[in-house]
């Protein structure tokens, strides 16, 4: 729900203010999806969208008054919607001064309707995606694989900057449940090969015994050290994780924790799941790069079928054919003061023997696809469907 707030100075004929603000606020929202608050701010911050509606010049000493209230309530992000009209765009501008130095964050929201329609939505968005991440559990079952050397989180900045706790859960748990975990046959319409006909029922014990984990400790994503499984089981977790993303529970692989807080923060912002890959080729040229892994979630390929996982040659890996169309790479460092968000075109699908089981063919500007090569966040990075740049760096 987005709330509307004003603030209005006495010094302005009301009648002649409010046919302005109800021809206005008809405009930003034509088919009335707000509630109106006037000045009442008791309950300000407790909506999705709390928008604050300067209505006239004058009105900077009345806000002045208010932040300290606002403040004690935990807020310091303001949205200050103006009309341009009775000097509210002035007086807008002054309290977005203040409002700076004072160390906090605001934006004026100034334009035609069709932009300030647009921006709203946008911000709704945006704040929508927070509230779903605040207060989320994330699993890291075992520590990051040991080629992680970059690839490690700050547990109290993901707390602070998202709302996230990470929880550590112990790989000896895991394996203990994998080996009460009932397995299932091979699915009879799949066309596989033997070894991995073989090794599906055990990839299958590996998602009960996550299942079991995942309910335990009340996880809402989790990361698992997958490559542990090879020696101690014998498999692979690359058809759980597939299969978890698809129900909408991040999941990420090698306890790679900055991968799974950029899955967690594209699948709030849009509902989807996204595919965690890395780079394989680059042509810095034409900025057409190639992206390869073995754990594509079945919900975002239009076809899929069973191979083995890629370096160990046993096990379930997936092999997915990607829709062709706008895609957004982004990644999170893992204190959360670095992002990166590209947008780009996927051009095809590909299928080589010596990659990761799920190969795409991704066209980036040659400026973004350097940046892999002068200054990455680790290997790993997201692919979501469509153009999602301008909402992700809204959220960060």
């Amino acid at each position: 729900m987005i709330a509307v707030y004003t603030i209005t100075s006495s010094l302005h004929d009301e009648n002649s203010v409010s046919r302005i603000s109800d021809a206005f606020l008809k405009g930003v929202f034509p088919d009335g999806d707000f509630e109106y608050k006037g000045s009442d701010f008791s309950d300000f911050g407790t909506h999705t969208l709390d928008l604050i509606y300067v209505r006239t010049g004058g009105a900077e000493g009345i806000f002045k008054r208010l932040l300290p209230e606002m403040l004690a309530r935990g807020i310091e992000r303001y949205y200050l919607l103006t009309s341009g009209k009775s000097n509210s765009l002035a007086a807008s501008l002054e309290i977005l001064s203040y409002l700076r130095q004072q160390g906090l964050k605001g934006e004026v929201l100034h334009g035609s309707e069709t932009y300030l329609r647009e921006r709203v939505h946008a911000i709704g968005l945006v704040q929508e995606a927070r509230l779903r991440l605040r207060d989320k559990r994330i699993g890291v079952i075992g520590e990051p694989s040991d080629w992680l050397i970059a690839s490690h989180a700050d547990p109290m900045a993901v707390l602070d900057k998202l709302g996230v706790r990470m929880v550590e859960v112990p790989m000896e748990e895991l394996l203990v449940e994998i080996g009460k975990a009932q397995g299932e046959p091979a699915p009879a319409e799949q066309q596989m090969e033997r070894k991995v006909r073989d090794a599906y029922p055990g990839a299958v014990k590996i998602y009960h015994a996550l299942k079991v984990l995942v309910e335990r400790y009340r996880l809402d994503a989790f990361t698992l050290r997958c490559f542990d499984l090879l020696t101690a089981v014998g498999n692979t977790g690359c058809l759980a994780l597939s299969c978890f993303n698809s129900e909408g529970i991040p999941a990420s692989c090698e306890g790679d924790v900055p991968a799974l807080l950029s899955m967690m923060i594209s699948s709030a912002l849009t509902g989807l799941s996204g595919f965690q890959a890395n780079p394989a080729r680059i042509d810095t040229e034409t900025g057409e790069m190639l992206f390869a892994h073995c754990t594509i979630p079945f919900n975002m390929v239009e076809d899929w079928s069973f191979d083995t996982h890629f370096e160990s040659g046993i096990g379930v890996g997936i092999h997915g054919i990607f829709p062709e169309g706008p895609v957004t790479v982004f990644k999170v460092s893992g204190d959360l003061k670095r992002h990166f968000a590209a947008e780009g075109e996927l051009l095809g699908n590909q299928y080589e023997q010596n990659l990761c089981r799920t190969q795409v063919r991704l066209q980036l500007s040659p400026e973004d696809a350097r940046y892999f090569l002068t200054d990455p966040i680790g290997n790993h990075h997201i692919i979501i469907p469509g153009h999602r740049k301008a909402l992700l760096e809204e959220l960060l």
